[in-house]
């Protein structure tokens, strides 16, 4: 009697032991999982602009990916002015740039736009997506302080070299996934890019582009035309009372899609995912 009661015990106790460890594995597999979840409505936004390509958006409490395509969310494209982001930390943290109130003087040539045709403040170049300033900045950062922040900071698949310094982001064989633009911005935003807190707290409050009512929106476009062919970007998050939202939206236009739209279609159709899924901005 004595040995069953002994080894009941022991039962027991084996049993415990197992169902804690399940439980810290489940933990464990729950604290890293990300699911993916197809979205149709993402893919009735799009198809309703005109546009092909996908949006994809991370949410971090739930550790949830949505996206209506995760194959074209990743494929490499041109990181065209969302390159911008890293671009302005390197200069910050090489004092090419000293802060955000930093002049860049217009030298009184033609610019592809007016509104880059004046002195410009580093935020309002950065807001303003001046490719002229920021082609400045890339040439006197140089290609091998480049490369060496670009391989720091773990940035898609950029290649930079002596002949393409300052338009390596617009043009050539540089490329960055959707999914690489919400890991950088996710290591950007926890603080885990190895930049000092000054640049940090510099770059987080340059690409805010809204702030209401405990809701922040920071992020930055991008163009690129290569053979006549544009692909756009819209890349940030949102923070949103306890959790923050990342998005990356790549988009290409419809034959039948009107061309003056572009600059806003991108924020616009990423505005109505954001929407779908319960962020209002």
């Amino acid at each position: 009697m004595k040995i069953l009661r002994i080894l009941f015990v022991f039962l027991l106790m084996f049993a415990c032991k197992t169902e804690k460890r399940s439980k810290e594995i489940s933990s464990k597999k729950e604290g890293i999982a990300n699911t993916e979840i197809v979205s149709e409505k993402f893919q009735k936004i799009i198809d309703a602009a005109k546009l092909k390509g996908a949006i994809l958006i991370y949410n971090s409490n739930k550790k949830q990916f949505l996206s209506n395509d995760f194959n074209w969310a990743r494929t490499g494209k041109l990181p065209a002015s969302t390159y911008k982001i890293p671009n302005s930390i390197i200069a910050l943290e090489t004092s090419i740039v000293e802060n955000d109130s930093t002049i860049f003087k217009w030298n009184g040539e033609d610019r592809r736009l007016k509104i880059w045709e004046q002195d410009l403040y580093f935020k309002q170049a950065f807001h303003y997506s001046c490719v002229p300033c920021y082609q400045e900045i890339a040439r006197k950062i140089g290609v091998e302080r480049m490369k060496k922040y670009l391989e720091k900071l773990n940035y898609g698949d950029i290649k930079v070299d002596s002949t393409n310094i300052d338009l390596f982001w617009l043009q050539g064989n540089s490329k960055i996934t959707q999914f690489q633009q919400i890991d950088f911005l996710q290591r950007f935003y926890k603080k885990q890019l190895p930049i000092s807190k000054r640049t940090d707290s510099i770059m987080k409050n340059m690409i805010v582009m809204k702030d209401k009512e405990g809701v922040k929106l920071s992020g930055k476009t991008g163009w690129s035309i290569v053979n006549n062919k544009s692909n756009g970007w819209f890349v940030g998050y949102v923070e949103q009372y306890d959790n923050v939202i990342y998005f990356a939206t790549n988009i290409e236009p419809l034959p039948e899609f009107d061309m003056s739209l572009f600059p806003e279609i991108r924020k616009q159709i990423t505005m109505k995912a954001l929407q779908i899924i319960g962020v209002d901005l």
